[in-house]
């Protein structure tokens, strides 16, 4: 499974340790600019669905 967390700066040293931890567990920071790309992407896709149901008019 894989997750995004939004995290503060000031906590964001204390939870990617903490993370690092645990054996079963990846951390890979992204940049602002992935992370708001991949926000873009998922409002896209939600739009499309909305689409797909009949909740939304395609241009």
């Amino acid at each position: 499974m894989k997750a995004v967390l939004d995290i503060k700066d000031n906590k964001a040293s204390f939870v990617m340790e903490l993370l690092g931890n645990f054996s079963y567990v990846k951390v890979k920071p992204i940049t602002n600019e992935k992370a708001l790309l991949l926000s873009e992407i998922r409002e896209a896709i939600d739009i499309l669905n909305l689409v797909k149901q009949g909740n939304l008019q395609a241009r």
